[in-house]
């Protein structure tokens, strides 16, 4: 499998082609893909999607994928590192957390968005913003940024929210979406509710879990609330105070102990 890597913090592309020349791929940073005009199959993990214009992706390192255009294409590419998200110097906890939550559900949503007509439309005139600033892209970071948390900030809210499906796959994935999601809001976590969300007994989904995940269900949203405390302790931008509040825990002292 090819790899491609950037080594930018930030990249922007655009271009119209009727030929895709690259072979199938993955790469170290995040893409998200939208497309201008014209259409064809997007093939993520082997998956055939069906493209046209206004279709919109975020992929992450680890997802392989390819284009065959039917139509010609304009696409515009959107590329930036894991380090950038917590480098970047604007932005409130909650759009920070909403990148965050569509990063880590990528699972969830690999044919592409569907936006609704009225985001459609202002995505479309946000990705004019950020096609406009790609030349100077140093001098237009914060607002490049802007830019891109405002779109994940509309994705978030066009993405489905996975219900108990009937399909052991999909059923796990849903509860790693609802994990992501709710990971600051402790309360929310509580094998009850989520029983109650997931329409299964609160005796259930514990033993439901460990079996489909191979760790407890405790132990995975200890284990992800800690790497995602380790991002924002590691961009220097948070203090501990700022940490304990986000995540809902009860003072500093509580964010060393989840780091332990």
């Amino acid at each position: 499998m090819k790899r491609y890597r950037q080594f930018q913090p930030i990249a922007i592309s655009d271009f119209e082609t009727d030929r895709w020349e690259h072979p199938a791929h993955n790469h170290n940073h995040y893409e998200l893909i939208y497309i201008k005009k014209g259409n064809g199959k997007h093939y993520i993990h082997d998956c055939a999607n069906d493209y046209s214009q206004g279709t919109l992706y975020l992929l992450g390192p680890e997802d392989d994928h390819y284009f065959e255009i039917e139509k010609c294409t304009r696409f515009v590419y959107i590329k930036f590192t894991d380090p950038y998200i917590y480098a970047a110097s604007i932005g409130s906890a909650s759009h920070l957390q909403n990148l965050e939550y569509l990063i880590k559900s990528r699972d969830t949503h690999l044919s592409g968005f569907a936006l609704k007509p009225g985001d459609l439309h202002t995505v479309d005139k946000i990705i004019d913003v950020i096609v406009s600033l790609k030349d100077e892209i140093f001098s237009n970071e914060e607002l490049l940024w802007l830019q891109i948390l405002s779109i994940a900030s509309i994705m978030q809210r066009n993405m489905p929210e996975l219900k108990n499906t009937g399909g052991q796959s999909k059923d796990m994935q849903a509860m790693f979406c609802y994990i992501h999601k709710y990971i600051y809001t402790p309360d929310k976590l509580k094998a009850t509710l989520m029983a109650a969300h997931f329409n299964i007994s609160t005796d259930y989904i514990g033993p439901y879990f460990k079996r489909n995940a191979g760790i407890t269900l405790r132990d995975y949203i200890k284990l992800y609330r800690k790497s995602v405390v380790e991002q924002r302790m590691a961009s220097g931008r948070y203090s501990l105070k700022e940490i304990a509040a986000e995540f809902g825990l009860t003072d500093e002292s509580h964010v060393a102990k989840v780091l332990k």
